[in-house]
């Protein structure tokens, strides 16, 4: 059959005629031209997505290499910062780059260090290494180094959510920390926080521990300032040399360098004797166990500067007539004939031999108020300028005046040998001089007290190294001597005294400080504490009352409570106010030298050892329990003995938290943990409880 196809309009032949299977093939050609693009169209989207997958992956194979490239061991690095996780995976450390963004493609790694060579704005010197990896504690090196001269470097520590505690003694001591405010960083250096109470105080260390088990210790290089920020729940970690007491080394650049060890552990226990062990001093020998036993008995509160001989010796008479005990008498501020002066005043002293000698008949040993100032009306001052025993101005000719709070007088230099000996050679002269002058109290010391701009023949890169060289000064007389600074001085076997303390109830140098106090110097390496005089100092306005005597409630808490401590200091004496006064003091001096003494000894013993505080805060035992890391008013004398005074007026109860464990007092045995609500606290009694086997 035939099928007739009529004539197109473009004039071609009518009538072909077209075989049924011609007509087949051109209908499957078409339909298959038609296929194979759309086969083709599918190939080719198919190629893309293989390509689209391979780009991916290397992709994600390159994020995956940079990401595992941007961690060490349990750190995470990434261009703002770097935070830190536990073995468990939970985030226990945040510390942001507050100086610039690290720009993450100029980092690499090698081995343990993870290093990189620019900011998002200039080049600069950067690593994370680790540098201890064990079953218990993880630590990591981290140094920042700008290479422009006008540069600091800040970084800003978040709280976590966690308890700090250490840094630096201070006027209004909280424990843990409690900074108040936004403070821009400022240079940590030693400061007497009486005179200025905005400032560090006089014992301090770069060295910081969280109830995260996580700890930072700052390098002894870095031009280092410390700020906070309370709305942020930040500490800020600086290091810059502009507008700064710090100096470079000698011929080195001016650049600002901020390295610092962050170390992880599993408790806030092990990790800080870890810290202890690795990173500070300690001392070699225990200071006199009479001091430990017996109290010290100081002229300061009571007679200021108006000491004299006919005082002194009628002080001695009634320490024996009241049937105390003292393992010295301090003979403080004014027994000189000027400030910088080491002959006795012949008008309040007119026979200082003779007086020495009677009170060591009496069983009296002295020690002897002494400082590092010269003023300019003492004869020696012209010795001292002479021979360039001072520290001097910035250009090195003319000494740099100080002011302090007796005068204005030159600073001994002790970057000086000639200073260090002829100032030695001095006290020395006193103590063979006079029977029964057996020590020193080091008062001041503080880096405040330096010009803001000065020499010294040694240079001193970082200021608080003058007060490293004044500690060093009580190294000879250790046995009995005293100090108020400390800084890297954890070494130097003497007695170590917290600030003067008004006669105040509260936090601010008053009776509350004491406990976070001691706490604090205690974390930061110095166990041997010597609390401040019992009652306070006594200053006018700044006495409970404004009274001649601290308030006697006031007085009979303070001297509770200095019972508990390593050592005690009275000025103010009890018979000052009546018999129950004098009965509730011979008390606690005897449960001190029966009870406290020799478990105190016995812990001072190991701190040669091991550095381990004495007295203790109550997580030390019990590093799983919250309650423990915020208390303040409670502490231990070693791991057994638990101490919680009544630290308010008008109160004969208080609340008292007991840890784990059983623990025994005089009412009978509790366990723990556990509160106890409006605890009974007569005014002659304290509560302590002993840890039961």
């Amino acid at each position: 059959m035939y099928h007739v196809v009529p004539g197109g309009t473009d004039g071609s032949v009518l009538g072909a005629v077209v075989h049924p299977h011609e007509h087949s093939h051109l209908h499957r050609k078409h339909k298959m031209g038609k296929e194979g693009r759309q086969m083709m169209f599918a190939g080719v989207v198919g190629l893309l997505l293989v390509i689209m997958a391979v780009v991916s992956w290397c992709y994600y194979s390159s994020s995956l290499r940079k990401a595992n490239m941007l961690k060490t061991e349990l750190l995470d690095l990434s261009k703002g910062g770097f935070i830190i996780r536990s073995q468990a995976g939970a985030i226990v450390f945040r510390m942001a780059f507050r100086s610039g963004n690290l720009d993450l493609d100029s980092c690499s790694k090698e081995g343990t260090v993870l290093s990189c060579d620019r900011s998002d704005t200039r080049k600069l010197n950067f690593f994370i290494q680790t540098v201890r990896s064990k079953d218990t504690v993880m630590c990591y090196r981290v140094r920042w180094e700008e290479t422009e001269s006008e540069q600091p470097v800040e970084h800003a520590m978040s709280y976590n959510g966690s308890h700090w505690y250490g840094g630096a003694e201070s006027s209004t001591q909280r424990w843990p920390i409690s900074m108040t405010g936004n403070h821009t960083p400022k240079p940590f250096i030693t400061s007497d926080v009486y005179a200025n109470r905005q400032d560090f105080g006089g014992i301090l260390e770069r060295y910081w521990l969280s109830s995260n088990a996580t700890a930072i210790k700052i390098n002894d290089s870095v031009p280092f300032h410390l700020g906070w920020d309370e709305d942020q729940m930040i500490m800020r970690f600086q290091a810059r040399y502009q507008d700064s007491p710090f100096k470079p080394d000698p011929g080195q650049p001016a650049y600002a360098e901020l390295s610092y060890r962050v170390c992880v552990g599993f408790d806030v226990t092990s990790m800080h004797k870890y810290m202890v062990r690795r990173y500070f001093n300690k001392p070699n020998k225990v200071p006199s166990e009479l001091v430990f036993r017996h109290p010290i008995w100081s002229t300061w509160a009571l007679f200021k500067t108006s000491v004299d001989q006919e005082k002194v010796l009628a002080y001695a008479a009634n320490i024996r007539k009241y049937g105390f005990n003292c393992s010295h008498l301090e003979l403080d501020d004014g027994y000189t004939t000027g400030y910088g002066e080491f002959q006795f005043d012949l008008a309040k002293f007119p026979n200082a031999s003779d007086m020495f000698r009677t009170l060591e008949d009496d069983g009296f040993l002295v020690s002897l108020w002494t400082h590092p100032f010269v003023n300019y009306n003492s004869s020696n001052f012209g010795e001292c300028m002479k021979k360039g025993f001072f520290i001097r101005q910035p250009e090195g000719g003319l000494p740099a005046l100080v002011h302090w709070w007796n005068g204005i007088g030159g600073i001994l230099d002790f970057t000086n040998p000639d200073a260090r000996d002829w100032y030695a050679s001095q006290l020395q002269s006193l103590k063979d001089k006079y029977r029964g002058v057996v020590t020193f109290k080091f008062d001041a010391g503080e880096t405040s007290y330096l010009p803001q701009q000065f020499s010294t023949v040694v240079p001193l890169r970082d200021p608080s190294l003058y007060t490293r060289r004044y500690s060093e000064m009580a190294t000879p007389f250790k046995e009995r001597a005293e100090l108020r600074v400390g800084y890297q001085s954890q070494n130097i076997s003497c007695f170590f005294r917290i600030m003067d303390r008004d006669s105040v109830w509260g936090y601010d140098l008053g009776l509350k400080s004491i406990i976070p106090t001691v706490l604090t110097i205690s974390i930061l390496g110095y166990q041997f504490v010597l609390p401040d005089m019992i009652g306070g100092n006594v200053y006018p306005n700044r006495t409970e009352g404004g009274q001649r005597l601290p308030d006697r409630e006031l007085y009979i808490r303070w001297l509770e409570l200095s019972a508990f401590m390593p050592a005690m200091r009275f000025s103010i004496p009890p018979w000052e106010y009546d018999d129950q006064v004098v009965e509730i003091a011979r008390k606690f001096t005897e449960l001190h030298e029966t009870k406290v003494a020799p478990r105190v000894l016995e812990l001072a013993a190991e701190v040669l050892d091991t550095g381990d505080p004495i007295i203790r805060p109550l997580w030390w035992i019990a590093t799983e329990d919250e309650a423990a890391y915020k208390i303040d008013s409670q502490f231990l004398i070693g791991d057994d003995l638990l101490v919680a005074p009544v630290l308010e007026p008008g109160k004969r109860e208080r609340d008292i938290y007991l840890p784990a464990g059983r623990w025994k007092s005089s009412r009978g045995e509790h366990k723990g943990p556990k509160h106890l609500t409006d605890y009974r606290v007569d005014l002659n009694d304290i509560a302590y409880f002993e840890w039961v086997q």
